[in-house]
């Protein structure tokens, strides 16, 4: 693998970092069909670097993808559509392999289910329903990781099917320090044991960092209620007013940072329900066919039943807070060194593990170790359903709810009527809306958004409603089907979807595949918590939801 162009993609190194930029450098990414929501998915990732692209598309170049589909031009009329894709993409970003497969991607799923396997990821775009569920179970056959990516008229969907995605690096938005004030360690009592909070001396006072202070306090509180903390609300209210007392002048900055984290003196010791859960999960009984993943896991267990008294390995960092500088590097140095420690007793126990279940002791390297204890906190196990679960069981309790709420009204419409129109295709050889070959909408207010596109003229009426009428017959037993007797759909809905004719157009295809990339790039790198449910877009109502099925 090449050295990382660190100025080229200075931005996203700060958002993922060298690892989770190497992780995407060694990608291998299939697209399905090249319309708008593929070209715009995959010029986003190669944008940002990923090792090479595969674009699967039968189709040539029509004067009607010249106003929806940024690459292709004028000069592609009659070419094909996967060729001249790839030779924009590589002037995109020359460092990215980009080759082509001139076959439709239904064709090479009945032809040559194994081409699959060697892609790190798939992205299935326009697929009608019968393709997907071939597709999705050669995925699962192969642990393939595939994103359905679908831009229809003014509506839009992104989902994730894969057997089992685990994050270490979740990154979440908003989440605590671990400074283990609840329970300090005997290194943190005597770093802690070393100052004295009721020094006169207004300059030192008011630069003892606040962790100190908090340390010092708890143990006066335990000293005088029986070896107890604060727990009632009365009790904690008494904490908080005690360290206000402490305070010399109302400019003392560490004592107010002291009383905003207050509540880490009595927040709950030991791990979270989340955390225990993937603890406690089946896949911790490891063997020699378990991921890494599992094995860390394995060995965490051990960890907090041992080692950790009941707590994850620390994490190490400590948050800025008013101090000497002194002061605060010697405490960053106590909470690095007990995090040190702590990572020393997961390895050895990771090696243990590795050797008693017949694999190379050294096989997971110390960097991942230790950078899996320092995320230990935050790990995320995410499980998708086939998409054939999905579709061929009885309906879910959740899709009888978001039929059953006005919020949700538009994105279970949506997600019904996208299913509707593959049948509806199905049975008539066209889609809803879509009459001699020709595309044909009715939204003029957005002609505007198609110039040079497909649409010509306007259908005869008659037509339009005997295909509202055939498509509300088979999305309502569509819902039969799935056990909604009596559910229904908004007429609007189903007429728009008549109206959209299939067509794709591109500021919709631009947002489906903005989300699906963005997906992508965090299935690849494994940092972020990636789509759990099905994303619908709304662009009537400029509404994005997710439906969990």
């Amino acid at each position: 693998m090449a050295e990382i162009n660190k100025s080229k993609y200075d931005r996203q190194l700060r958002i993922w970092g060298e690892q989770g930029q190497s992780a995407l450098e060694r990608a291998r990414v299939c697209l399905l069909n090249c319309g708008p929501t593929g070209s715009e998915t995959l010029k986003n990732l190669v944008l940002g670097g990923v090792g090479s692209v595969m674009v699967v598309d039968g189709s040539k170049v029509e004067v009607a993808d010249l106003g929806n589909n940024f690459l292709v031009d004028n000069n592609s009329i009659g070419q094909s559509r996967a060729k001249c894709v790839c030779t924009f993409l590589r002037e995109l970003n020359d460092a990215v392999g980009a080759k082509f497969v001139e076959e439709p991607p239904e064709a090479l799923l009945e032809r040559d289910p194994s081409f699959f396997s060697q892609f790190t990821l798939i992205i299935a775009t326009q697929l009608p329903e019968n393709a997907l569920l071939k597709l999705d179970r050669i995925c699962r056959q192969q642990n393939g990781i595939l994103i359905i990516a679908r831009s229809y008229g003014l509506t839009g969907l992104v989902r994730i099917s894969l057997k089992e995605h685990d994050v270490v690096e979740s990154k979440p938005v908003h989440f605590a320090s671990d400074l283990r004030l609840h329970k300090p360690w005997p290194e943190l009592k005597r770093f802690v044991d070393g100052f004295n909070i009721h020094i006169e001396d207004p300059v030192i006072h008011k630069n003892i960092p606040y962790v100190v202070i908090l340390v010092k306090l708890a143990e006066e509180w335990k000293h005088m209620h029986n070896g107890l903390l604060p727990v009632k609300r009365e009790e904690q209210k008494q904490f908080t007013d005690n360290l206000i007392n402490k305070m010399i002048s109302l400019d003392e900055d560490n004592y107010k940072e002291a009383r905003k984290a207050s509540f880490e003196v009595w927040a709950s010791s030991g791990i979270s329900s989340h955390l225990r859960c993937i603890i406690n999960d089946s896949s911790a009984e490891v063997s020699s066919n378990s991921s890494d993943f599992w094995v860390l896991v394995a060995a965490l267990k051990e960890f907090v039943a041992n080692e950790g008294e009941g707590e994850v390995p620390l994490e190490g960092s400590i948050p800025d807070m008013t101090s000497l500088t002194e002061y605060y590097v010697d405490l960053q140095k106590v909470y690095q060194a007990k995090a040190e420690a702590d990572s020393i007793a997961v390895e050895s126990r990771v090696r243990t593990i590795l050797k008693n279940i017949g694999r190379d002791p050294d096989s997971i390297p110390n960097a991942a170790i230790k950078n899996f204890c320092k995320n230990a906190k935050k790990l995320r196990v995410c499980r998708y359903r086939s998409l054939e679960d999905e579709f061929k069981a009885p309906v879910s309790t959740e899709l009888q709810k978001y039929l059953g709420d006005e919020n949700y009204s538009g994105a279970v419409g949506f997600y019904i009527l996208l299913r509707a129109v593959d049948h509806f295709a199905t049975a008539y050889n066209r889609y809803p809306g879509v009459f001699d070959g020709l595309l044909r909408i009715e939204l003029l207010t957005y002609i505007s958004l198609l110039v040079h596109s497909e649409v010509v003229g306007r259908p005869r009426i008659e037509e339009m409603d005997e295909d509202v009428s055939r498509l509300k017959t088979i999305a309502v037993g569509l819902l039969n089907d799935m056990g909604c007797n009596g559910a229904k759909l908004s007429e609007d809905l189903i007429s728009e979807m008549c109206r959209f004719g299939a067509s794709e157009i591109h500021s919709v295809a631009a947002f489906v595949g903005g989300v699906a990339s963005q997906e992508a790039i965090k299935l690849i790198t494994k940092q972020f918590v990636p789509l759990t449910a099905t994303f619908v877009f709304n662009g009537i109502d400029h509404k994005s939801q997710q439906l969990r099925l």
